[in-house]
């Protein structure tokens, strides 16, 4: 998969709004790790969705310091938003995206990537749910996502473990497939993309993470949970057209 000239071999993108507090380091930490230990070349791709605090600031004083990171702005809130922002604006063969909280351990980005580089499969996702991961979180946000991903293979009847790891990549040929095709903007965006691709056929890579939940987190689980079941339902309503990807 040699990338255009300029290009790095790896666009990784993290959303962001309002993480003033954690955006600097842990960004920071992310970009030592690659420059140490990623074999390829890189870019980070800080894609704030609307922050109303120092978020933007800070992520523009980043993108000047650092040669490798760039900082993306987008006026309306919505994670969904933020990786078609970033992913359709870039020409790195592998495309992927994290959480700024860096919940999941950095050691697993080289095995997320590498089978998409290789072309041995089309996506990759971290998963918290299979034999090998090692998870620190609370009983209600275990509960809470087994039984969304249960729920998913009872009426989507998908394969995939884990939808909502915050830990995810894609060729760029199979992003710009299936980016036209997902409707949601929001946190239904990682499932519906995973779903899409599955119905078309796709090869998903499945790798299991260390994870420790964040404890500050700001995502609002009732009405994400809310939203998530009205995005299962208009799949349920969409025709699960098996094969190459098509509208």
């Amino acid at each position: 998969m040699p990338p255009q000239a300029g290009e790095p071999v790896l666009d990784l993108a993290v959303p962001v709004f309002n993480e003033e507090k954690d955006l600097e380091p842990n960004v920071r930490r992310l970009h030592t790790h690659l420059r140490d230990t990623f074999p390829y070349r890189f870019r980070i791709t800080i894609a704030d969705n609307a922050s109303t605090d120092g978020t933007p600031r800070i992520a523009a004083r980043l993108a000047d310091e650092l040669p490798e990171v760039v900082s993306l702005r987008l006026a309306q809130k919505g994670r969904g938003r933020a990786l078609r922002a970033a992913w359709s604006g870039s020409r790195a063969p592998v495309l992927a995206y994290l959480d700024v909280d860096l919940s999941t351990g950095l050691a697993a980005l080289l095995p997320l990537v590498a089978p998409l580089i290789s072309g041995h499969s089309d996506l990759a996702i971290g998963t918290r749910l299979a034999p090998g991961a090692r998870v620190v979180r609370g009983p209600k946000r275990e509960v809470i996502s087994r039984c969304y991903n249960v729920l998913l293979r009872c009426t989507l009847a998908v394969g995939f473990t884990d939808a909502q790891c915050g830990f995810k990549a894609v060729r760029r040929e199979v992003a710009e497939q299936l980016l036209p095709l997902v409707r949601d903007g929001e946190w239904f965006f990682d499932t519906e993309l995973l779903v899409l691709a599955e119905r078309a056929g796709l090869r998903i890579h499945e790798v299991p993470v260390d994870w420790v939940d964040d404890p500050d987190s700001s995502v609002d689980i009732v009405a994400t949970a809310l939203a998530d079941l009205r995005g299962i339902v208009r799949m349920r309503r969409r025709p699960a057209r098996r094969g190459p990807v098509a509208p």
